[in-house]
Parts: C-alpha cells; sequence; structure tokens
C-alpha cells in the first residue's frame, strides 16, 4: 500500500487504530494532520518528520509519536515499510503537543506488527484488544531518544536553522550567525537558547546527527558522510556521532548493507 489515508480510520470505534505502509525510496507526504496521536515506526528504511516547531528522525529500533493536531510532513529514506497506531487522545497523551523519538523494544516492535494484521473493529475484550492494552503499557514506558532538533519562533532565526539542515556544517559558528542576524554574540545565545532548548553546539550537533542518519540508513559509506558534513575526519565525526547518540555511525551504515 502507499500513501494510505488515515483519515479514513480516525473515526474508528476503537481506542488504537494500526496500519501498515509500504513506500517507495524518497517518498514524500505533504504536510498534513490527524485528530489522533499517530506513532510512526519504520519497520525497513528511515523516516524524517518535520513540524512547524522541528524535526524528527526515526531509523530502526525508533519511532516518532506526532500528537493529535500537530501538522507534519514525512520524507522516506530508502524504501520504507511503516507500523502506524492511531491512538485516541484519553488513550495515551501524556506527551502535550510535542513531537517525541522513543526506543522501539524488541517486544513494542513484535507488538506493532501484530497491531498492523489487525483488523481495524477488533474486539476489544478479545485477544486483539489485549495487544493494544500491551501495545500502549510499552508505549508508555518507551525511552525517549534525542533524535530531533526544534526550530526557533523567530523567523529570521528559524530560517537561518531551516537552511542549516539544508547544507549543514559543523563550523559555523555563533559568531557568524549573529553577525548576519544583528544581534551581539550574548543576546544571540540568550535568545537561541530561550527558543529552542539548547545550546547553539548541542543544536548544532544534533542537526548535523539529523541529516547523517537517513544518509546512513541509506547506505552511504561513513567517510562520504563525515567528509560532506565538513568534518575533518571520520573519526572526529564518528566521536560526535557516538556521543550524541549513543551508538557508532558504522551501526547503521551496517543495517543498510543488510537490507
Amino acid at each position: 500500500m502507499i500513501n494510505v489515508d488515515l483519515t479514513a480510520y480516525e473515526d474508528v470505534p476503537r481506542p488504537l487504530v494500526a496500519i501498515g505502509s509500504d513506500y517507495p525510496a524518497s517518498y514524500e507526504l505533504d504536510w498534513h494532520r490527524h485528530r489522533r496521536g499517530q506513532l510512526l515506526y519504520a519497520a525497513k528504511g528511515v523516516v524524517a518528520v518535520r513540524t512547524p516547531q522541528g524535526a524528527w528522525v526515526a531509523p530502526p529500533e525508533r519511532a516518532v509519536w506526532i500528537p493529535g493536531g500537530v501538522a507534519h510532513s514525512v520524507k522516506m529514506v530508502g524504501a520504507v515499510s511503516t507500523r502506524s497506531v492511531l491512538i485516541e487522545p484519553n488513550v495515551w497523551s501524556s506527551t502535550g503537543d510535542r513531537c517525541l523519538v522513543i526506543e522501539v523494544s524488541a517486544l513494542l516492535r513484535s507488538l506493532l506488527v501484530a497491531a498492523s494484521a489487525i483488523e481495524p473493529e477488533y474486539q476489544v475484550a478479545g485477544r486483539d484488544g489485549m495487544v493494544m492494552g500491551l501495545l500502549v503499557a510499552e508505549l508508555a514506558r518507551a525511552p525517549l531518544v534525542p533524535l530531533a532538533v526544534p526550530f526557533p519562533a523567530s523567523p529570521a532565526l528559524a530560517a537561518k536553522c531551516h537552511a542549516f539542515l539544508e547544507q549543514p556544517s559543523p563550523h559555523d559558528s555563533i559568531a557568524e550567525w549573529s553577525t548576519e542576524l544583528r544581534l551581539g554574540r550574548r543576546a544571540f545565545t540568550r535568545a537561541f537558547r530561550r527558543e529552542t532548548g539548547m545550546s547553539f553546539a548541542q543544536w548544532r550537533q544534533r542537526a548535523c546527527l539529523l541529516v547523517a542518519i537517513p544518509r546512513l540508513g541509506a547506505g552511504e559509506p561513513v567517510t562520504a558522510v563525515a567528509l560532506d558534513l565538513g568534518y575533518e575526519s571520520p573519526a572526529a565525526f564518528a566521536t560526535m556521532f557516538k556521543r550524541v547518540s549513543g551508538v557508532a555511525p558504522s551501526r547503521y551504515h551496517a543495517r543498510a548493507q543488510l537490507a
């Protein structure tokens, strides 16, 4: 299935509805929103989600939680098989209006695959209802993963951040950005932290990571990605990558070779 219309499932009289979809490489879902919250998991490939507030990436073993009513677009990196779960707000809404990347355990992965094979109007009191209930329980205890970059509210600063994602560099500096935005260094750093919740250096590293993961997941060599992003060596890139994400970049490249 390609580009399944999830809105057709929003009024199904069940607390959770799961759908499986297949997409070709580089397929893009334009801006849209759902009444229900959506857990988006790529069983194969990588998904990149954008909202007006930020960007999120879900490589293997990760999923993106998109709260109900949040406008978002999705880009598929490589051929992608997704498992989406639409969840009523009164079932699981503890995250407010923030998108999140969560770790998908082996059990949660199995539950997502099993749920996508369940008919939308399943028996709540039967086995299918228990699968859905356990899925919510596992979702509630899933660890969060820092694979996101928030966008500032200020239009000029947000535009710089969007442009950086299109052409990231670890060498961009506070001096360069503050001069271009006609702000003093101190005013820039205060504004950036206030509007993103992190320092400029932290945001820059996260942004480089966010751009690198889809490319690694698509099978590009670690060395090529590191040098294209402006790192002086693959070792420097790998050090940053592991410090921020907790795993080596070779992990994603190796998965791509096995896919």
